[in-house]
């Protein structure tokens, strides 16, 4: 495999430079002295700033865009042998990597790399983390899958050992990695186009927390089914953490309350002795899960207490994650990146700890896969909600749509008696929305597509209508 070296920078091209993950890791090598250059469909605010930075984007992916000085070519799992651009660097025989073995190729170049992996809560916590290790004063770099206010964006590029990322199971992508420092937040079904079944997941994670050497440590929630299966023969320091206590985990919480916003506060409890409390910029009871992993994961990386409640108390959230976005009307607008039943329960339990007189859930389902795995899920979880809307799902890579739609969800989610319906545009949802919901109701726009733009529009001040909204049954 091609290894990077920070001392030896070379001309690299990346196959969808404009996605969020790939954007960062270009503006990485950029700072590093890489010639970057790269393609993607079409432009973006993402692919304009990697313009100002320097880097070369071709708007279409052509064999032409592939350069006599390219020496690498990074492409995503999006991208198959039929690109034109990947077809023309197979011919050339330029050497290649995947977009996850890049970025296990960059932590080979810190001393201390942490990888932040689970089914849900990835962001959060890389976030939260992150957080802290600014707070002490350590100049990390950081990549994150959303975007971090406090650090200007997804990507931060620091000066030090610290590198902190996501680590993603689709593909086994996480296993290209090389860290110091895992944390295993949760395993649960999920992207089953990809794995087989629950035990294929585990074992994915399993051979995940096997990356780690001796003078590491595994971060791993003591609440995973049959902890010890992930955590056996590891030659590594294990910390386990828990919201509940429960199973005697090394680190957990106590004295839980939420404020009006849904906000915990709690008590740090570590060894049966209390290490501090912490109050909450971000909703739910499974953020104080994420924030007890990433506690344990400071305490390894020996940053002080003082600076891990600084951290937590200056992050606010990052974007899609219950993210407040404004007043349509006198209804509030959140918007929430979750797109898998665990994490739409999560939101939803939030939710209803927040102010509001009606909730509503505006979902958008996210690939039709995931759709049919956990069709059953998806009924009873939204059926928190006191009204539903379902938008088209989200088909992203998937062509085939296994006889699944939103409307035959809409129906399942009817029958288990909570009101919902199935509109099939954006602007007719902000229609209904318009004539539906009235002051003091809570509208909430989820899913991992794009269905954000409901939320955008309906804040957008320009696009705002006069008139008196009816609430209709």
């Amino acid at each position: 495999m091609y290894q990077i070296d920070y001392a030896k920078p070379v001309n690299v091209h990346f196959i969808g430079i404009g996605g969020i993950s790939m954007s960062g890791l270009a503006e990485i090598l950029m700072s590093k002295g890489f010639k970057v250059s790269g393609s993607d469909n079409k432009e973006s605010d993402i692919t304009e700033t990697l313009k100002s930075l320097g880097a070369v984007i071709y708007i279409g992916q052509k064999a032409e865009n592939i350069t006599d000085d390219v020496e690498l070519v990074v492409y995503t799992a999006a991208i198959h042998e039929d690109n034109l651009e990947f077809a023309e660097v197979k011919r050339r025989g330029i050497p290649m990597l995947t977009r996850a073995e890049l970025l296990g190729q960059l932590m080979k170049n810190y001393e201390n790399p942490v990888a932040v992996a689970g089914t849900h809560g990835k962001t959060t916590t890389t976030s939260m983390l992150s957080m802290m290790i600014l707070a002490a004063d350590l100049d990390p770099t950081v990549s994150v899958g959303g975007m971090l206010k406090e650090i200007g964006g997804n990507i931060r590029i620091g000066d030090s050992g610290y590198f902190v990322a996501e680590a993603c199971e689709y593909t086994n992508s996480f296993l290209s990695f090389f860290p110091k420092y895992d944390i295993i937040l949760n395993i649960e079904e999920d992207h089953m186009d990809f794995f087989r079944d629950i035990d294929d997941i585990r074992s994915s994670f399993k051979r995940f927390a096997g990356l780690l050497p001796k003078d590491g440590a595994l971060i791993i929630n003591a609440d995973i089914d049959n902890v010890s299966y992930i955590t056996e023969g590891l030659p590594c320091k294990v910390v386990t953490y828990s919201v509940s206590g429960k199973d005697d985990p090394d680190l957990w919480a106590e004295n839980i309350s939420y404020n009006e916003n849904a906000c915990a506060s709690f008590s740090v409890i570590r060894a049966g002795e209390r290490l501090t409390d912490i109050s909450l910029n971000v909703p739910g009871e499974h953020n104080i899960s994420n924030a007890l992993a990433a506690i344990a994961a400071a305490l390894e990386l020996n940053i002080g207490i003082s600076d891990i409640e600084k951290g937590l108390k200056t992050f606010g959230g990052t974007d899609r994650r219950f993210q407040y976005r404004g007043e349509y009307k006198g209804i509030k607008i959140i918007d929430d990146y979750a797109h898998h039943p665990t994490e739409i329960r999560a939101t939803l339990k939030a939710a209803l700890n927040y102010p509001h007189k009606t909730l509503w859930t505006v979902f958008q389902p996210h690939t039709y896969t995931r759709t049919k795995a956990f069709f059953d899920d998806f009924a009873d979880v939204l059926s928190l909600s006191d009204r539903v809307i379902l938008a088209d799902i989200y088909a992203a890579r998937e062509k085939d749509d296994l006889g699944m739609s939103s409307k035959l969800l809409s129906d399942a989610i009817v029958e288990r008696g909570t009101k919902s319906c199935y509109l099939a545009s954006f602007s007719e949802i902000e229609d209904f929305i318009d004539k539906n919901c009235s002051p003091g109701d809570v509208v909430i726009t989820m899913g991992a597509g794009d269905i954000v733009k409901v939320a955008d529009d309906l804040t957008d001040s320009s696009k705002q209508t006069t008139g008196t909204n009816v609430c209709t049954d």
